[in-house]
């Protein structure tokens, strides 16, 4: 794994606004969505499962360690943003971290992310998926394969060391692994079988990461 001194920014720290009634998972139905992010002034604490003051409604799909913190990249959004033809504000993607001046689908899997002065580290792991509760709240149609034939589908982190985190952080991209598989690649494939391959040898691999991986590879 080899050191890198890239840096970005948080632009802003969202969390949970209020719950949403959006068609989930299963077809037709209505549950509860965390997906209204909203951004919060101040230091938020980063524990091993996410943000204080966030939370997930839906477990199975979202959640846990592997995906604790969502991230997204301010020059995607704004791209989104000038398709659509209406602002993207911060939390708009679900996302907890809008972020400038880094890579976010473009970051390597594992690579790990040094952020403020407060001892947050967190690790890149795997690219979101989009669904159908997220095309309810876009209001956009046929808003799941739009988004994913574009393929900037952001990317979850885990929390490698607790920490706080404001708008206005640094980040310091601290690590990146040789395999050079990144989020999109995992994502839609890019990565070819051959990178697939270098990822899964990784050591101490997240389990989600891993299976991602393995879904992907050619028997």
């Amino acid at each position: 794994m080899t050191e890198h001194a890239f840096r970005g920014r948080v632009d802003a720290v969202c969390v949970v606004f209020e719950e949403r009634k959006l068609a989930g998972p299963a077809r037709f139905a209505l549950k509860n969505s965390a997906i209204d992010k909203r951004p919060v002034d101040g230091r938020v604490a980063v524990r091993e499962l996410g943000l204080d003051g966030d939370h997930v409604c839906d477990p199975k799909h979202h959640g846990g360690s592997d995906q604790a913190v969502y991230a997204y990249a301010a020059h995607e959004a704004l791209r989104w943003a000038r398709e659509l033809g209406r602002e993207l504000p911060a939390g708009w993607f679900g996302e907890n971290l809008r972020v400038s001046g880094i890579e976010v689908t473009g970051a390597v899997v594992g690579e790990r992310w040094a952020v403020g002065t407060d001892g947050l580290v967190l690790e890149v792991t795997i690219p979101r998926v989009p669904c159908l509760t997220f095309a309810r709240w876009s209001e956009e149609d046929r808003w799941v394969r739009r988004f994913a034939n574009q393929g900037d589908v952001g990317a979850y982190l885990r929390v490698v060391a607790e920490g706080t985190v404001a708008a206005g952080d640094r980040i310091d991209v601290v690590s990146r692994p040789e395999h050079g598989v990144t989020a999109r690649g995992l994502f839609d494939g890019s990565a070819g079988q051959d990178g697939l391959r270098r990822l899964l040898a990784a050591e101490d691999l997240p389990a989600k990461v891993a299976r991602d991986a393995r879904a992907r590879l050619v028997p």
